[in-house]
């Protein structure tokens, strides 16, 4: 398949309403109409509502790259469940994780997908993390169209396996991931 025919199918999404999310124009190559939301978790709320509140979208898929906790993961996956990893209120004696006095915390679409752990951290230990993957963006965009109730979707590709060469490994493959992506997209009914 050619970028061209990879930038009309995108173009032909957002006509339906379906928006799609990349934090970094590295992860998508040359494929044009991806909106990249920058990096980590404020900038990707940020563009979330933006784009919610200016085009009304049906549907938003981020798609991204992360490192697996999960060593029986690899390649393209679906999330569909989202926490935040970084977040650390345990000396007011909250659970780390949790954000203190927010209704929603734990976000779960489905219970078929993966486990995904946002942070504004680059995790070369993930020893203490429960989940399968880590990421720096899902959780919030994830959060952002529960909240205003629109339909999500999360593919990440992984590139490392969240350890000590996570980020020569990262910087290796980000781009990788991007072609199985546009094609499970294809495979899906426009």
């Amino acid at each position: 398949m050619t970028i061209n025919k990879y930038n009309d199918y995108i173009k032909k999404l957002k006509d339906e309403g379906v928006f799609i999310l990349s934090a970094l124009e590295q992860e998508t190559e040359n494929i044009e109409g991806i909106i990249h939301t920058g990096l980590g978790k404020v900038n990707a709320a940020i563009k979330a509502t933006e784009i919610i509140l200016n085009y009304k979208p049906k549907s938003i898929i981020n798609y991204g790259t992360c490192g697996s906790i999960n060593k029986n993961l690899s390649g393209l996956i679906c999330c569909t469940q989202f926490i935040q990893h970084d977040i650390d209120c345990s000396p007011l004696g909250f659970k780390k994780g949790i954000t203190p006095f927010d209704k929603i915390n734990d976000i779960s679409f489905s219970k078929l997908g993966y486990v995904c752990a946002s942070g504004d951290i680059f995790v070369t230990d993930a020893s203490i993390i429960n989940a399968d993957v880590v990421d720096m963006e899902a959780y919030s965009i994830a959060k952002v169209c529960n909240a205003m109730n629109i339909k999500f979707e999360c593919y990440k590709y992984i590139t490392d396996s969240a350890d000590g060469s996570a980020s020569s490994d990262w910087a290796q493959n980000c781009s990788n991931g991007i072609e199985l992506f546009m094609k499970k997209m294809l495979g899906k009914p426009a």
